[in-house]
């Protein structure tokens, strides 16, 4: 089959479209043949090495953490898909390969696609949907009310973020370009801040929680804007030492991590907030909820561009380029 892969970390490289083994299934896997996968900041970071501490994978590497395809084979543990369904998935780390025509996962990864959506539109979701679940419900337990700082309104997350924090009943401040203020207030942002001209620690205070996803600099200053005991959850790092200790990390990595970490976690300690550093698991079960919003229509996906599986390259600088409103899709088949 046709897959992009890595031979080495690298910024510069270009995924390289070879011809690889069509994955074998294991019992409790599904082999899925692809027709779209979705392009991640995450799928960068990893390409460039930004995660090789943690994240240690085997050369030459299928990178790609979003897939919405068909079922066309099963293990024979398999209970809860057939053959010809239609699903979507965010495979498990050390488990990844969507930028390929097939891919194998184990079905506790995987769930039905939405009815009501394209493939393009499902190979969307997976990796953000998750992030947001994940972040809002079970680190800072969002509720109703409550006000929630979501930076970067317009991408990827931001989109899919503003969207659930919405339903879940909480007031939404985003930052965004003023030329992308219609489309985050449709989807429910009831402040916006131009990020060019405005500081929006000079315009939010007391807020209850606040998802970064942005730099340092940026991660001090939100941290400024909360009430006391409000909540940072961070998915852009740095990671914090629960998260080594959750990874099961060895001591010296832990040791470094909470060296790396150790000037945010004593800023949020003196201003009495909290700070934790999320990266999101892969759950099909979850995904299974993000299906049931979805068609509800609760959740709707924001697509910027789809690209031929040929231009996966171009559709690859194009999100490391930062400028994409919502996500980037590749349509495989």
């Amino acid at each position: 089959m046709k897959a992009y892969t890595i031979s080495r970390y690298s910024k510069k490289d270009l995924l390289k479209l070879s011809e690889v083994d069509r994955p074998a299934i294991k019992p409790n896997e599904v082999l899925i043949e692809i027709h779209a996968a979705g392009i991640n900041q995450l799928d960068a970071k990893i390409k460039s090495g930004e995660f090789k501490m943690m994240l240690k994978y085997q050369m030459p590497l299928v990178l790609g953490h979003d897939v919405a395809g068909v079922v066309s084979e099963v293990g024979v543990d398999v209970k809860r898909f057939k053959v010809g369904d239609e699903v979507y998935s965010r495979p498990s780390d050390y488990h990844i390969g969507g930028f390929a025509e097939f891919i194998a996962v184990d079905q506790a990864d995987v769930a039905l696609k939405p009815k009501n959506i394209s493939m393009n539109e499902a190979a969307s979701l997976p990796l953000v949907a998750l992030t947001v679940r994940q972040a809002f419900m079970e680190k800072a337990h969002l509720t109703k009310g409550q006000k929630v700082f979501i930076q970067a309104g317009s991408g990827g997350v931001g989109t899919i973020a503003i969207q659930l924090a919405k339903h879940l009943g909480a007031t939404v401040a985003t930052t965004a370009s003023r030329g992308n203020f219609e489309l985050v207030k449709n989807l429910g942002a009831d402040v916006a801040i131009d990020y060019r001209t405005q500081d929006f620690e000079n315009q939010l205070k007391d807020y209850d929680l606040v998802l970064n996803s942005q730099d340092s600099k940026t991660l001090e200053k939100s941290l400024r804007i909360l009430r006391p005991g409000g909540k940072t959850v961070s998915i852009s790092g740095p990671p914090d030492p629960a998260f080594a200790n959750e990874m099961g990390m060895p001591w010296l990595l832990k040791l470094i991590i909470g060296f790396i970490s150790r000037k945010v976690r004593r800023q949020a300690e003196k201003l009495g907030v909290g700070y934790s550093f999320l990266f999101m698991k892969a759950n099909g079960q979850q995904l299974s909820e993000i299906t049931k919003l979805v068609e509800q229509g609760v959740i709707k996906p924001v697509l910027d561009k789809v690209y031929r599986f040929e231009e996966m390259n171009q559709a690859f600088d194009y999100v490391n380029s930062g400028r994409a409103r919502g996500k980037v899709v590749v349509q495989v088949k």
